[in-house]
């Protein structure tokens, strides 16, 4: 029985389809078609926070009842006024901490960032890496990388139109 772990980024995602089809993600629907027959051993939604409080509050138990762990991270404001918000060293954390659990992580992702983590999984730790992200906005470097690549552009049901 293959073992899978979904990671996904939300942000990313989230201005993504946003950008590109004024629509949201259907993360449940995403989750259902990424761990397909396997067996899911984890599936983590990694948000950042903002100050629109309530209505990230009610979009975060949402998807937590999807069946995801829903890990937070606030904002970053500089005194130049600019932002930051990621999490790419904290999903490259967990993804190489459960690379040792699972035959497979899927990367809900289309950011080049990750590409390093990719090989590491794929090399030391023997594990099949797959990208779920929309085509038009995914790194062309990472979607070579990958073992599977699944464009979101092509499943409309992991939208939901506003």
């Amino acid at each position: 029985d293959q073992r899978a772990a979904v990671l996904v980024d939300v942000q990313n995602l989230y201005y993504s389809a946003r950008h590109l089809y004024k629509a949201k993600v259907n993360f449940g629907e995403v989750l259902k078609h990424a761990v397909g027959d396997r067996t899911l051993v984890r599936a983590i939604a990694y948000v950042i926070k903002t100050d629109v409080v309530e209505k990230e509050r009610d979009f975060f138990e949402a998807i937590n009842k999807m069946g995801f762990e829903v890990k937070e991270k606030d904002l970053q404001i500089f005194a130049d006024g600019s932002k930051k918000g990621d999490w790419d060293v904290g999903i490259t954390m967990d993804a190489i901490r459960l690379g040792k659990k699972v035959d497979s992580i899927v990367l809900v992702s289309g950011d080049g960032d990750y590409i390093p983590v990719v090989k590491y999984l794929q090399l030391s730790e023997g594990c099949q890496v797959e990208a779920y992200a929309f085509g038009k906005t995914c790194s062309s470097a990472l979607i070579k990388e990958v073992d599977d690549f699944v464009d979101m552009d092509e499943h409309k049901n992991f939208l939901i139109k506003r």
